[in-house]
């Protein structure tokens, strides 16, 4: 029985069990892809998570973020019970499974980190932890700032503390408490988070050139704050645009990379 099988009928959900891999020579990204193709799945946002933290804390698995677009609607983010708009993806001896929720990714450390017995190795774990729940909660506009780890030993469990901060995209701040008992066994894990999102485009850009100067003003700002996060919306406007939009598109978007947004 795979992890993810034990793990939801311990939830009562309904279990998939791990995806074989069917060509072996194909890397792990195609095969995320070649997964949700299985799945129906399409138009995702594959991208690889490559810290090396988490590379040190997993190293016999790949991971992917695999993000369906919100914004500017939602229509590509799937309707089952357990793939999610934010997902984050893991192959490990060409076979892909994934987690979806925040107790999803607490089975997952549970079954899979091994012992983290020094600072360095419980640091990393608790880094990753903040990382792939970052993922859980990305909508392709949020940036996060880089962990901040406190370690506090003890005699009887040690404690370590992880921290991240909102910097784009909204506010708000993830916070996770690690315990872990002898030789750096794994004993608990507790999350606190509060986000909130900033703007998100709905329809920005094709106001860039409205008769109304406010509603223009209005436009241009929002697309100023939403900054760099927002060129696939952009593009996607721009592409069916009248010429007129579309210079009006590149001028915004010269602003956000002369204003370094």
């Amino acid at each position: 029985m795979s992890w993810r099988a034990a793990h939801v009928m311990g939830l009562g959900a309904v279990a998939f069990g791990l995806w074989p891999a069917t060509i072996a020579k194909a890397d792990d990204q195609q095969l995320v892809e070649d997964y949700l193709a299985t799945r129906g799945a399409s138009g995702a946002v594959v991208r690889p998570i490559a810290d090396d933290y988490v590379g040190r804390t997993f190293p016999s698995f790949s991971f992917f973020g695999v993000i369906f677009r919100k914004y500017p609607v939602a229509v590509l983010c799937p309707q089952t019970q357990d793939l999610k708009c934010s997902n984050v993806f893991f192959v490990k001896d060409g076979r892909v499974d994934f987690v979806a929720t925040i107790p999803d990714l607490k089975f997952l450390f549970s079954a899979e980190l091994g012992p983290a017995p020094s600072e360095e190795a419980a640091a990393d774990a608790a880094s990753t932890w903040l990382r792939f729940s970052e993922e859980l909660k990305q909508d392709l506009f949020y940036t996060f700032s880089a962990p901040e780890i406190s370690y506090m030993p003890r005699d009887d469990v040690t404690t370590v503390r992880g921290h991240v901060a909102v910097m784009a995209g909204g506010e708000g701040q993830i916070d996770v408490l690690i315990a872990l008992g002898d030789a750096g066994s794994l004993v608990h894990i507790y999350e606190k988070s509060a986000l909130r999102p900033g703007i998100r485009p709905i329809c920005q850009a094709t106001k860039l050139l409205d008769r109304d100067p406010i509603v223009r003003r209005m436009a241009e700002q929002d697309v100023l704050v939403m900054g760099r996060a927002a060129k696939p919306y952009l593009d996607q406007v721009r592409a069916t645009a009248r010429p007129k939009l579309q210079q009006a598109i590149d001028r915004i978007w010269q602003r956000i990379l002369d204003e370094g947004r």
